[in-house]
This record gives structure tokens, C-alpha cells and sequence, in this order.
């Protein structure tokens, strides 16, 4: 198995040491993903697995899982049309973190690996402790040390050793990156192509549910599995990217003839995909960054930018920012349709408050809201 960047194009032997490219410091991808084969899912297993043909994991890798996967999709009367909600928030640890860590987690027990780490703004730390913990590794976790006291629990309780970092969310990466410097095997979310081979697995129930595959048909859904709008909270970007990757494929392999438009919602208090859309930009735009209720979305610059925003331009999509004050007042309108999240997860309601969107819409929640206190 191998990486390549995608920066360089310098390919490197995927193992539990490199985390970026030795030559240039860019991002890996995996050299080779597996297709997507219908005949080839596993319609015995209940969740994520039942793809396991489709992820490119090491040969007699044994996963690591929980249960995540197969999340609901639920349709619900919102801001005066009917949306259908990927309810990820029903996850094993509450986000929809758990997809990509399983796989992950998978991984680094296939090498060998005993203690590593990650860093987060409490979901995806949350989500590799429970993982690390299920699957007998060590783990270490790297927060700021102003994340939710839930998220922060969470983690402790799962047995990892929280190191609280003071300052903005990108502290907790250098303090990481810092202590990579000694040995620790650096499990990034962010960074491991292995996250978004578990996160496109999204895409694929969306076309297993829309068609009626799995569940039954559902209401004023795509015969064809393709929604006409996909929308999602964007901090890292993994469920946008994961989803545009589950789409392509499932188009590759002759199962789609469209892709949804792409629409990523980011906070005012930081939006550097929204500003890079807005001013025609292939990078990240700069921006101040100001506190937000939207705190898992808190990124200046996503690693996978340049990938973002070819997602959003080339399915037609766009990018919006929206204030606190609309996501608070969009999570408790949420609520009262019974879907409790947390605020991060809150700006794709207040999204579609803003938006007309005809056709049949798909709007990922990404976290519960027992992980921020209402």
C-alpha cells in the first residue's frame, strides 16, 4: 500500500510514521482507492462494514467498530420545505467522527500500532479515544482547552490522556505535532487519507436509502439516490469531502449520472471557504478569526482546501456563512421537530433558512446536542 501527495505527487509506503510527505510537507492521499462494486456490499452487516470491499484498509485488517454507520436518514417539514436529515448525530460517540476513526483505527491495529494520538476540537478526540479504547491502543488526545466540557469528558472517561491546550484550535496541532517529535504515532483525523475512506461511506447509504435500497423508499426522495443538494457543516471539511468522494464514485461506477451541488456552511466568526468562493480563490482565504457557539468548525485553513472548493465548483454548489444568533435560534427549530444537535451541526438548519433550494434536499447533522449544553 502506498500514499501519494497531493502536492508533489511523491508517492511514500503507507505506514504508521508518515503522516505527511517527507518532501514537500503536503497532504497524502491513498495511491489507489477502491472502486465501488453494488455486488460487492455485504448486506448482512447493519453499518459501515457492509462497504469494507470499497475501503482501502490493509489485507486481513480485522475492524475495529462500534456500530457506527447505516445512520437515519429522517424527513422533516423545515423552513417551509422537506428535508431530509443524515442524522449522524446517532453515531456510537455522538458525531459523525466514528465513520472515518473506525477505519482508521482499523489501520493502525493492522500495523502494529500500540499508542498514538490525535488532535481536536473534542468530536474526532472523543471518537479515537472510544475507537483506541474498543480496539486496546493508547491514546492521547489534544484539545483546546476551552472545548465542551462534554466533549472533553467524553474523552477522559474512554481512558485517553487529554492534554488541554491553551489558545485558538490550531494550538492543539503544533502541541501535537511538537510531541510526534518523540516517537507518538500521529493518528490525525485531518491529515490520514484512511478518515475520508470511512466518511465517503456517507454517500454511499445516501444512495443505498434514497432508492429505496435499505429501509424501505423514502419519502420525496431520488428514485435514482442522488439528492439534488447535499449540505454540511465545514471546519477540516472531511464529511463535505467524504461525500463528494462516495458521489464520484458512485458516478464512476455507472450508478449515478449526476452529482448533488455541493453546499458548505461555514460560521462568521470564521469562514476561509466561504471568503475563498466569494473572491474566486483555489486556497483558503485569510481571515480574523472571532469566537463562535460553532466551535467544531473553528479552522483557519483546512488542510484539504484546495479539494473543498473544487467540490463546491464543480457540482454547482456555493458557500455560506451564518451568525450565531441564526444558529441558535435554527438549533432550537430543529429541536422542536425532535432533532436535538449541537450548534456546529445547527448551521446547515440556519442555512436552509436562507436558502430556496428546489428538489430534493440532504443536510448532514454532524454531532449531538448533548454535547453542548442548550
Amino acid at each position: 500500500m502506498e500514499f501519494i501527495c497531493t502536492e508533489c505527487q511523491a508517492a511514500q509506503a503507507a505506514t504508521p510514521d508518515v503522516w505527511r510527505c517527507r518532501r514537500c510537507g503536503g497532504i497524502f492521499d491513498l495511491k489507489e482507492r477502491s472502486p465501488f462494486q453494488a455486488e460487492a456490499i455485504d448486506t448482512r452487516n447493519p453499518g459501515l462494514w457492509r462497504y469494507r470491499a470499497m475501503l482501502g484498509i490493509p489485507e486481513g485488517a480485522q475492524p475495529v467498530a462500534l456500530g457506527e454507520g447505516l445512520t437515519p436518514l429522517v424527513p422533516v417539514l423545515f423552513a417551509g420545505r422537506l428535508v431530509h436529515f443524515k442524522v449522524e448525530s446517532l453515531a456510537p460517540t455522538g458525531s459523525f467522527k466514528d465513520r472515518g476513526t473506525s477505519v482508521l483505527v482499523t489501520t493502525l491495529r493492522a500495523w502494529g500500532v500500540i499508542r498514538a494520538a490525535d488532535d481536536s476540537s473534542g468530536n474526532a478526540g472523543a471518537s479515537f479515544a472510544a475507537y483506541a479504547a474498543h480496539a486496546g491502543l493508547a491514546a492521547e488526545v489534544f484539545t483546546p482547552a476551552h472545548a465542551s466540557a462534554a466533549k472533553l469528558a467524553q474523552i477522559e472517561i474512554f481512558g485517553a490522556k487529554l492534554n488541554r491546550i491553551e489558545g485558538v484550535r490550531e494550538k492543539a496541532t503544533e502541541a501535537l505535532e511538537e510531541a510526534t517529535r518523540g516517537g507518538l504515532v500521529y493518528a490525525s483525523h485531518a491529515w490520514s487519507p484512511y478518515t475520508l475512506e470511512g466518511t465517503k461511506t456517507i454517500t454511499y447509504e445516501l444512495w443505498e436509502q434514497l432508492s429505496g435500497r435499505v429501509g424501505g423508499p423514502a419519502a420525496g426522495a431520488a428514485e435514482d439516490g442522488v439528492p439534488d443538494y447535499f449540505l454540511c457543516p465545514v471546519g477540516q471539511g472531511s464529511m463535505l469531502l467524504g461525500a463528494y468522494r462516495g458521489f464520484k464514485d458512485l458516478q464512476a461506477a455507472g450508478l449515478i449520472g449526476r452529482l448533488p451541488r455541493i453546499i458548505a456552511v461555514q460560521s462568521v466568526g470564521c469562514p476561509p471557504i466561504v471568503e475563498a468562493v466569494h473572491q474566486g480563490l483555489d486556497r483558503s482565504a485569510p481571515i480574523e478569526k472571532k469566537p463562535s457557539v460553532a466551535e467544531g468548525i473553528m479552522l483557519a485553513r483546512p488542510l484539504r482546501d484546495r479539494e473543498i472548493l473544487r467540490a463546491v465548483r464543480e457540482t454547482g454548489g456555493c458557500a455560506l456563512a451564518v451568525t450565531d444568533e441564526e444558529t441558535i435560534a435554527a438549533r432550537r427549530a430543529l429541536a422542536r421537530t425532535g432533532l436535538f444537535v449541537e450548534p456546529t451541526s445547527a448551521v446547515v438548519a440556519a442555512a436552509l433558512r436562507k436558502l430556496d433550494l428546489p428538489g430534493v434536499i440532504v443536510a448532514g447533522l454532524t454531532g449531538s446536542g448533548l454535547k453542548s449544553p442548550a
